[in-house]
């Protein structure tokens, strides 16, 4: 009997997770990536939920205590560097490439096609066929989109969809311990730690290195800084050295030096030292926010997954956990259908909708505080003008609950079973 054919567009972790939960319920599947290289440099941390770890281990990789780093407190600094608040935490916090290694390394070299950028999707019957710009095509009985926040498969179907600008760009910066000096690494290694000047917010942890090992010695440290920035500002921030503009994301080695100058003279001057002294060590790059609602999934043969679907932004560090349940919802949506593969698409968007729709709801919310920085203060409203710095903190500590919580009111805990 022939096996039913997926094709994948979008070789990063939803589209390698769709492929895996595909394949263990019987599908052949191809993974088709525009980059022409693998993607393992790119992405930095990562946080994790026991629903993403799950998942992982029904798609056949063994996630354990190696491929994350779990710091016993959360602190929040002061600008002069003294601790505010303290509390115990048990996140696992991990890298990008660590999970895009394990999941790469776990598919048949193969099914996994590089350098495939998709122009069109055409359908016909009970087929999808995926063209190409290297005058290739795929055909199968299904396409799953996994292509990113700047889908090419939810731009053909829902042209007028698109990304919208949160009011703030997020700052990143990792650092290999080696380069670390001895004491701060001392310091720092075991914090979940927190810097929350007026107006913004920073969150910095160890993560695997580059090599994605968590041996002492060979592990990196993550920071993510999140700053109100207008449009005009972020239009020159993604301008480089010979003025062009960069609008869908300006590449890190193209940032210009008096912009990377500017936000460690920044970090100096408003961090707590002991960070910002490792932020300036290390060679920062940043990336605006969005966020994205889709009001369909599902198109014939043709289903949207990961980002390609929602964009929630990052508060909950659950993009890739989404992307993972859209995965398992996917795969098992199609076998409860069995021959009936429109049934079964059917079914995936029924569920996962509202789910998509609940969580960036739910980042929205999060954000408002920093997205209200660009208002004046008089159209702010009392919780955009106030924080309480204790309650972000606890956010966090918390958020795997919350987002369990968020999967068991919309029917998804088995998904992770």
């Amino acid at each position: 009997m022939t096996r039913r054919r997926a094709l994948v567009i979008g070789g990063s972790l939803g589209g390698l997770v769709a492929a895996h939960m595909l394949r263990n319920r019987g599908w052949s599947v191809t993974v088709c990536e525009r980059n022409t290289e693998e993607l393992a440099s790119r992405g930095v941390g990562l946080g994790t939920h026991p629903q993403l770890i799950a998942i992982l281990r029904r798609a056949g990789i063994d996630f354990d205590e190696s491929m994350g780093i779990k710091p016993p407190r959360a602190v929040c600094f002061d600008r002069r560097g003294k601790i505010l608040i303290e509390q115990p935490t048990a996140r696992t916090l991990s890298g990008w490439s660590r999970l895009y290694r394990a999941l790469l390394d776990a598919l048949p070299a193969e099914s996994y096609r590089l350098g495939r950028r998709l122009v069109r999707i055409e359908q016909k019957g009970g087929t999808v066929t995926a063209m190409f710009a290297d005058g290739t095509s795929e055909r199968g009985e299904l396409l799953v989109g996994a292509d990113g926040v700047r889908s090419t498969v939810r731009g053909q179907f829902l042209p007028d969809v698109q990304p919208v600008y949160a009011g703030y760009i997020a700052w990143r910066a990792s650092i290999d311990e080696a380069d670390v000096p001895p004491h701060l690494w001392r310091e720092l290694v075991e914090l979940y730690a927190f810097c929350l000047p007026e107006g913004q917010q920073l969150i910095s942890y160890a993560v695997p290195g580059r090599d994605n090992s968590t041996a002492v010695g060979r592990r990196a440290y993550n920071i993510v800084w999140y700053r109100p920035v207008d449009r005009d500002t972020l239009a020159d921030l993604s301008t480089d050295a010979e003025g062009r503009h960069h609008a869908l994301g300006i590449p890190p080695p193209l940032i210009r030096p008096d912009v990377v100058a500017k936000i460690k003279a920044d970090a100096r001057a408003t961090i707590a030292p002991q960070i910002a002294e490792v932020f300036c060590l290390a060679a920062p790059f940043f990336q605006p926010i969005y966020d994205l609602v889709s009001p369909q999934l599902v198109f014939g043969r043709v289903a949207l997954a990961g980002d390609a679907a929602f964009v929630a932004r990052p508060h909950a560090g659950a993009g890739t956990t989404k992307a993972a349940l859209d995965a398992a919802c996917l795969a098992d949506s199609l076998r409860e259908a069995g021959a009936d593969i429109d049934a079964g698409l059917a079914r995936y968007e029924q569920m996962q909708k509202p789910f998509g729709r609940t969580l960036v709801e739910v980042n929205r919310a999060e954000g408002a505080y920093l997205s209200a920085q660009l208002k004046p203060k008089a159209e702010r409203t009392a919780a955009e003008l106030h924080r309480d710095i204790g309650a972000v903190v606890r956010a966090h500590i918390d958020r795997s609950d919350q987002v369990g919580n968020m999967v068991a009111a919309h029917g998804l805990s088995a998904l992770a079973l």
